[in-house]
């Protein structure tokens, strides 16, 4: 049995006592995929399990910043549509090596760039593999971009990671920034008895309650958003869609626009992690009338972080406003999201 045979194995049935070859595992059943949960909530639940994960490397160019990770190869969910009838399950498969996670943020504000699209280019020796990461929720990491990885035995790699320029609207000092992509590149050793030593803890006693385990505690910046009493504006309300938070404020005398900017911030719960790729749209009406009937645009800010916004004439008491998700989040889940953010009906909102 070669090594990397071995790291497939726990990649799937999970890591036991070392004992030789010819007895390698004392294997706990499916450990690094148990069965999920039955009857899973149509919300963020807890989920079977939660893995470590181990520093590949780190690199920068310019403001850009990079930190790349891996951890088991597990499963996931694509939404190609944000909707259930469009959702893709990844399973792990026998030639995948490993999860990679890549978490890109600038340099001066330490925002998380939740947005763009991430290329990664593997290599080693004269083999390579090339391919685009899914930008990803987890409930331990927040936003980054990940996918599972087969590689080319144990040794040195090479990662170049290839970030395109951002697509949102940028504000304050974000401004002007991240127009252009950058490529950064590191090293990492990939070593399988540093997989097999990643932590993994089974939930059993919790798996399926509405909840979210704790993030990682990482030295780097992640994707949280203010709590809703520290927004910018007045707060107008808050309302729940698809089990996703809603906060919404109307600031003034403001840069982010001419006259009242009317900022809606969705976020995960729990957790406050940002909820990018989606599409949002909100009616005004004063006394009956629209006085504003539009799309908000995705905007990316140092200090509000991802959200959706757009210059109203103003927000009065009375007023009546409606939140509508037009696109659901298509951003793919890791286990415990997978169910949540995708029958996302209208908000109602009363000034």
């Amino acid at each position: 049995m070669n090594r990397r045979s071995v790291l497939r194995t726990a990649g799937v049935l999970g890591v036991s006592s070392l004992a030789g070859c010819s007895g390698l595992f004392e294997t706990r059943t499916m450990a690094r995929a148990p069965p999920l949960v039955k009857n899973r909530p149509d919300a963020v639940y807890i989920p079977t399990h939660k893995e470590g994960m181990e520093m590949a490397g780190m690199a920068k160019q310019g403001r850009y910043r990079l930190a790349l990770f891996y951890s088991y190869p597990h499963r996931f969910w694509l939404m190609g549509g944000g909707t259930a009838k469009q959702e893709k399950k990844v399973t792990i498969k026998d030639a995948d090596d490993l999860h990679l996670m890549a978490s890109v943020w600038d340099s001066k504000t330490k925002t998380v760039l939740p947005t763009g699209n991430v290329q990664a280019e593997l290599s080693n020796g004269d083999w390579s593999d090339r391919r685009s990461l899914w930008p990803m929720l987890s409930q331990n990491m927040g936003f980054h971009f990940g996918d599972n990885i087969g590689l080319n035995g144990e040794g040195k790699y090479t990662a170049k990671i290839r970030v395109s320029g951002l697509d949102v609207r940028r504000t304050g000092a974000l401004a002007g920034q991240f127009g252009d992509g950058a490529t950064l590149t590191t090293e990492f050793e990939f070593d399988t008895d540093t997989v097999e030593q990643i932590s993994y803890e089974k939930l059993d006693g919790r798996k399926g309650q509405k909840d979210a385990i704790q993030p990682m505690e990482m030295n780097m910046p992640m994707s949280h958003v203010p709590q809703k009493s520290d927004l910018p504006g007045r707060l107008v309300g808050e309302e729940s869609s698809g089990d996703a938070k809603f906060p919404v404020t109307a600031v003034e005398n403001s840069d982010f626009a001419e006259d009242t900017y009317l900022l809606v911030s969705p976020r995960t719960p729990y957790r406050r992690y940002p909820i990018p790729n989606m599409s949002l749209s909100t009616t005004l009406k004063r006394d009956g009338e629209a006085v504003f009937d539009d799309a908000l645009n995705a905007t990316l800010d140092p200090d509000v972080g991802l959200h959706y916004g757009a210059n109203v004439p103003s927000v009065r008491t009375g007023d009546e406003l409606t939140v509508r998700v037009d696109s659901p989040p298509i951003v793919s889940r890791h286990e415990g999201y997978e169910t949540a953010f995708l029958k996302m009906p209208k908000m109602q909102l009363s000034v």
